[in-house]
């Protein structure tokens, strides 16, 4: 049986102590069995095995290989280069793996320095730490609480537990018994390590410590949930190992074929140089495959999404989500700050003769029993606003009373003028155990007692009810109204409030004076939706997203809210932590689609619902603010904290919403999906140019020319002049319809559809357009020297001119606009400016061209250039595509 369903004897005894606390000797023999009162963390990655993981991929394997032939060859330029560019990709890999390990600590910071403990028959004390189970602590308001237990006693004890149930307001707390399970959110006589009191004191016995705690169950939870990969890094390391297999096979294969014709010729001059020229060419086949700055770019494409999705009100922690977001099919929501307001707001006003949904705003209309129920609602009340009032936001004191006088102001009757009208003389302060709250004021020279409570409480205490302004005795009849109407504010999922008042002579209040009393009327309020939700809910739907409800509120007020966003449709179904607990797998994976809120959840709750989504091959979003939420913030395939959130929410997500809105999180979805068309449009940059080099190399291969170029020449377009423009391409505006089409399947490989059909048809382009070029200088103008600068030149500019077409796979660069995009045409200059730098006098030694390469030579290779973008672009004209890919 739990603690929580046991005599507060029974809890004594098991944990063998009693109520007057423990000795030091008990303690020492507690700590040696059980160890501190604090959370463990497990040991982390080196930074060296992290570095050395990044050089696994196959890509990178086949270049170090590379790198190190070129060495053993002494091409030390070429090594240099390759080696530089990894060691970079290395360091970007293991400084974002290193960033996504603070959430524990987070969580280990929150624990309370000290804590006031009974033992030795003596007060004192003693860090958190050392506490125990079986340890008596005593906690006072301010007090944060230092470990799991049992209420032994309890006065007026308020705890706020948000960061544990996701409540949105304190719990009340009591140390009664509990005799059915109940949820973590409903335990009224346990407090948990971790929370803050707010009001009252209290009394209890320790009944868990360090990883027994509920706070120690997040924190294991948090550690064995592994760091899932992004759809992005899947596809990109499947991708790598295939490309990696591929061109080393075609490397050998190219090398056995001229080694082959090497040995069955006539008989070389000179074997060792015909097999090591036969060897550099299986080399340049992998350089001119391989896009060795692909994760720089990636790297720098998402970063560029950051910037923008900041503009949104999302904070990118982890780069790789940017992507992720944009390709996410489900979003686990919480509803409090989120979907709603996260202020109380009154809605609804009942007085026995009528009911409203707001006062008028004329002060001269209002009955007598208004203006009574708002003298009430402001006096009997200690919350209190900035002199700028609500539009501040600044406010002290409970959510429902500050709703309150905010309401009042709203109406145009300021609190302040109000409480300086008529100052408090006396007061009984609320008290959780009998739910009421009164204050003695002097109005219109009459004394007057006013109260304010719970409506159950209060009902019961009215002997009379104001109605038109008159006095009349409470009936039955009227007795039963009153209930019925907060039965149904109460189906709606309103906070309901109850106000009564009566004339009184004495100054110096006891309780019985709240007998007897005025019943005036009921102010109701919730939580209000966001305004703007509504829409964005829509919006997400039209994109194909689900938007799921998961939430510690109760769940008449979750459904409420949900059944308001039109986020709850006419099949759906609304499910308690408790009712999830009962089903099977196979019922919840049956029932899953029509789950749209979940209510009164626990941590693990949440971890099962968004594995269950995940199961499905659906990319999980999960939005939190709480300590409850980090473990499932980390399993989600991208976890979103809210900016008001705790440190240990934010740390194990991947985004932060700095509004805390549902709807910034729908614009950065937008801007996800940009941002992956944007990577794959790099992407289809950089491959279709290296499969244009690819196949001119494996032509030359066949014709037995010469190698169309050199290493150095591939590293320098690979590495300097492709990646300024995939770069560019990576800020490319939104395709027309991008958030009217379906998440892609996660499964969906890199290069599929419209983006493997542009690769091939640029790649084939460009490479047929090298193979002419390299004949012509080889047959027309007759010297191999000349065909090989006639092939790079044409190369070069037919991959930067690539630029234009490859902005859109349904556009042309007119029709996108030329100049919408200014760092295109910016990186194209710069390209140019580079290339131009190769044709130095000075330079062109190096790159291997001919000072006898000259006008009509260039203007050849730059016609060819410039004819396959024009082909490329028409394309788009003969054969227009309705969408993006």
């Amino acid at each position: 049986m739990n603690f929580y369903q046991q005599p507060p004897e029974d809890v004594l005894s098991s944990l063998n102590t009693t109520d007057k606390g423990l000795t030091s000797e008990e303690v020492k023999k507690k700590q040696e069995e059980h160890g501190y009162n604090e959370l463990e963390q497990k040991d982390r990655q080196s930074l060296f095995s992290l570095f050395i993981d990044s050089f696994k991929d196959p890509m990178v394997i086949v270049l170090l290989i590379v790198a190190i032939i070129q060495i053993v060859l002494g091409e030390t330029i070429e090594s240099i280069i390759i080696l530089t560019v990894l060691i970079i990709n290395s360091i970007l890999s293991v400084v974002q793996t290193r960033k996504a390990e603070d959430s524990l600590a987070s969580l280990r910071d929150m624990a309370a320095p000290s804590a006031t403990v009974v033992r030795n028959n003596s007060t004192q004390s003693v860090p958190s730490k050392e506490i125990v189970a079986g340890d008596i602590v005593i906690l006072e308001a301010g007090n944060n609480v230092p470990a799991d237990g049992r209420l032994l006693e309890a006065e007026s004890l308020q705890v706020e537990e948000g960061a544990l149930t996701g409540e949105s307001i304190p719990s009340d707390k009591e140390a009664i018994m509990i005799s059915e399970e109940t949820a973590l959110a409903d335990r009224k006589n346990m407090v948990y390590s971790g929370t803050l009191v707010t009001y009252g004191r209290a009394r209890y016995v320790v009944t868990g410590i360090g990883k027994e705690t509920e706070m120690g169950k997040v924190a294991e939870l948090i550690q064995n949930v592994s760091a899932k990969q992004t759809p992005l890094q899947r596809k990109l390391e499947s991708f790598s190992k295939k490309l990696g297999f591929v061109i080393l096979g075609l490397s050998v294969l190219i090398f056995a074929i001229q080694a082959f014709r090497i040995f069955t010729g006539e008989g070389p001059e000179d074997l060792q140089i015909e097999l090591l020229n036969a060897f550099m060419f299986a080399i340049a086949v992998a350089v001119a495959a391989i896009p060795e700055a692909l994760q720089s770019i990636v790297t720098i494409v998402l970063s560029v999404g950051t910037n923008k999705m900041a503009k949104k009100h999302a904070i990118i922690r982890k780069l790789p989500a940017v992507e992720t977001l944009g390709s996410t099919g489900v979003i686990c929501t919480d509803k409090t700050g989120t979907l709603t307001q996260n202020k109380m707001t009154v809605v609804q006003a009942y007085l026995p003769e009528h009911e409203q949904e707001l006062y008028s705003s004329e002060p001269t209309d209002w009955s007598f029993g208004e203006n009574r129920l708002n003298q009430i609602a402001v006096l009997a009340n200690d919350s209190s606003l900035n002199e700028e009032g609500e539009a501040s936001g600044e406010a002290s004191g409970d959510p429902t009373e500050v709703a309150l006088i905010n309401y009042s102001n709203k109406i145009g009757l300021p609190f302040s003028d109000l409480r300086n009208k008529f100052p408090r003389i006396e007061e009984l302060p609320f008290d959780s155990s009998r739910k009421l709250m009164s204050t003695l004021h002097e109005i219109d020279g009459e004394k007057l007692l006013l109260t304010k409570g719970g409506p159950d409480v209060l009902f019961k205490r009215c002997s009379k009810i104001l109605i038109n302004g008159e006095v009349v005795e409470m009936t039955e009849e009227y007795s039963k109204t009153l209930y019925e109407k907060n039965e149904e504010y109460s189906n709606q999922a309103y906070r309901v409030l109850a106000f009564a008042y009566k004339p009184l002579s004495k100054e110096e209040l006891d309780l019985e004076d709240e007998n007897d009393l005025i019943f005036v009327g009921l102010l109701a309020m919730i939580d209000p939706p966001r305004e703007e939700v509504s829409q964005a809910i829509k919006e997400a739907a039209e994109a194909g997203i689900r938007t799921v409800m998961i939430t510690g509120d109760h769940k008449t007020t979750a459904r409420a809210i949900a059944l308001d966003l039109n986020l709850f449709k006419e099949d759906d179904i609304a499910l308690t932590g408790q009712e999830l607990d009962a089903l099977s797998e196979e019922e919840l994976m049956e029932k899953l689609e029509h789950i749209s809120v979940y209510a009164r959840v626990t941590p693990e709750n949440k971890i099962r619902i968004v594995q269950a989504w995940q199961n499905k091959d659906q990319i999980t979003a999960m939005t939190g603010d709480g300590v409850n939420d980090a473990p499932a913030l980390k399993q989600a395939d991208i976890g979103i904290a809210m900016g008001s959130g705790t440190d240990v929410s934010k740390d194990a997500s991947a985004m932060i919403l700095t509004d805390d809105n549902f709807v910034s999180i729908v614009s950065a979805v937008a801007v996800g999906r940009n941002v992956y068309s944007n990577i794959k449009k790099a992407i289809a940059y950089l491959f279709s140019g290296n499969l244009g080099a690819v196949v001119a190399i494996i032509a030359a291969l066949l014709m037995n020319w010469i190698n169309p170029f050199t290493a150095l020449q591939l590293l320098f377009i690979n590495l300097v002049n492709d990646s300024i423009p995939a770069i560019a391409l990576g800020m490319e505006k939104e395709e027309p319809h991008i958030m009217k089409q379906n998440p892609r399947d996660p499964n969906e490989g890199i290069f599929t559809g419209q983006t493997l059909q542009s690769v091939i048809l640029r790649g084939f382009t460009i490479g047929i357009a090298v193979i002419i070029s390299q004949a012509l200088g080889i047959y027309y103008f007759g010297s191999p020297e000349i065909s090989v600068a006639m092939a790079f030149t044409t190369l070069i500019l037919s991959r930067t001119l690539q630029v234009f077409p490859a902005r859109s796979n349904t556009q042309t660069s007119f029709q996108a606009g030329f100049f919408s995009n200014k760092y295109v045409v910016g990186a194209f200059a710069v390209c140019m400016t580079l290339y131009g730098i190769t044709m130095l006098p000075v330079v062109r030694p190096i790159f291997n061209i001919p000072n006898a390469f000259g006008l009509t030579e260039w203007s050849i290779a730059a016609g060819l250039a410039l004819a396959t973008t024009i082909i490329l672009e028409l394309k788009k004209l003969v054969f227009p595509s309705k969408l993006a890919d």
